[in-house]
């Protein structure tokens, strides 16, 4: 099987398990416990939360460990509109955010807070001044992703969150996608809170953080016991914790494989782009994540199209995981501009530490033909023949 889904999740590495085996039974100790099981327990989170903080250009006490991406989204928003400033408050944020994101902002809206959403141009990008046009007097947080998860277009977070620093408004990226791939520094970045998830970068599932710089004002999410800062009550996930900061700690050292992944990308693209009529590269090949590749194809099903590279063997998905059972189409996809035909035509695929040269070469391979037979099916093909043989 040729996996080339690396978005949507990632296979753990055997290093990472390995270091995570002894929490599971001999080292199994509340980290909360006063005796040397729990004293134990909570040195393991404290050498992970180092190894996570030094991988990100912060300070330990400013990891928040959460169970995933969008817990850390939810913290984040729900954190400082529910919290210090009474009264209604209004966010800005992207037209092509995880629904993490998209999601809370609606429930927030729900309650009464007002939300911006700015545009995206062609290739996926936002503008940093239309950002900045969109601040209000009750602005209180701007959160915009630092790479989107579907087309992988690489925002201009360092700019905008310049202009949020400038009107003293807090700044919040989520940097699931971006962390492993691409420098991610808090301070180059000018963020006060940013969204991390083990199981992208080759880690164990249900773990995760949020960074929150000193001086950040939120209220939790949830009550108890007052773990992680009074943030995220609750016992520990010590086994994941301690998985999530080896992985951390091998991402930044394998990051120059990075290169290599970027070299077999760009050979997919040339590839399909060049067999394929009829074919569309969403997103720009500049400012995206080294790793992926987002076409949609006119006249066809993207999810027949996935069901038949993997009867072939091959891996890949319609777009985001969180989203690849709804039938609406992609709302990244119509943001840049497609039609809701071609958006339901989509395919992406995302690189890993494993793909190889031969991986891709297969896909180059394949996939015209299957293309090619969904699109002989297709009657809105057959119309454009026609309509192709009557011009000339």
């Amino acid at each position: 099987m040729i996996y080339l889904d690396h978005a949507a999740t990632t296979p753990m590495r055997s290093e990472i398990l390995e270091v995570m085996h002894p929490y599971f039974s001999e080292r199994f100790g509340n980290p909360s416990s006063l005796h040397s099981y729990g004293l134990d327990a909570r040195a393991a989170i404290e050498r992970a939360r180092e190894q996570i903080a030094q991988a990100i250009g912060a300070t330990p006490p400013e990891i928040v460990f959460t169970s995933g991406g969008t817990e850390s989204d939810n913290m984040a928003l729900r954190g400082v509109l529910q919290g210090g400033r009474r009264g209604k408050g209004h966010i800005i944020t992207s037209a092509i955010e995880h629904p993490a994101v998209l999601e809370t902002c609606k429930s927030l809206e729900r309650l009464g807070h007002e939300v911006t959403y700015v545009s995206v141009s062609r290739d996926g990008h936002i503008n940093p001044t239309e950002v900045e046009e969109a601040i209000r007097d009750d602005t209180r947080l701007i959160s915009i992703m630092h790479a989107n998860n579907e087309i992988g277009s690489i925002q201009p977070v360092a700019a905008v969150g310049a202009i949020a620093a400038s009107h003293g408004i807090y700044m919040h990226t989520d940097a699931v996608q971006s962390v492993g791939k691409i420098p991610v520094n808090v301070n180059d970045l000018n963020v006060h809170m940013l969204s991390i998830s083990s199981h992208k970068i080759y880690g164990p599932k249900g773990v995760g953080c949020l960074y929150v710089r000193k001086g950040t004002k939120l209220s939790p999410l949830i009550f108890g016991g007052g773990h992680e800062r009074g943030l995220r009550s609750g016992t520990e996930n010590v086994s994941g914790i301690v998985g999530f900061g080896e992985a951390m700690r091998l991402a930044v050292n394998d990051f120059a494989d990075n290169k290599r992944i970027k070299r077999l990308r760009d050979t997919l693209i040339d590839a399909v782009l060049r067999e394929i009529p009829y074919t569309r590269l969403n997103g720009g090949k500049e400012s995206r994540l080294p790793n992926n590749a987002n076409f949609s194809f006119s006249y066809i099903e993207g999810e027949s199209l996935v069901l038949r590279l993997s009867a072939k063997g091959i891996a890949g998905s319609t777009g985001s995981a969180c989203s690849s059972k709804k039938l609406e189409p992609s709302h990244v996809l119509l943001a840049i501009g497609l039609d809701p035909v071609d958006a339901h035509g989509s395919l992406r695929l995302t690189l890993g530490r494993g793909t190889t040269d031969a991986d891709v070469q297969r896909v180059a391979e394949v996939l015209p033909g299957i293309v090619d037979g969904l699109r002989q099916m297709s009657p809105l093909f057959a119309c454009q023949d026609e309509s192709h043989a009557k011009r000339e």
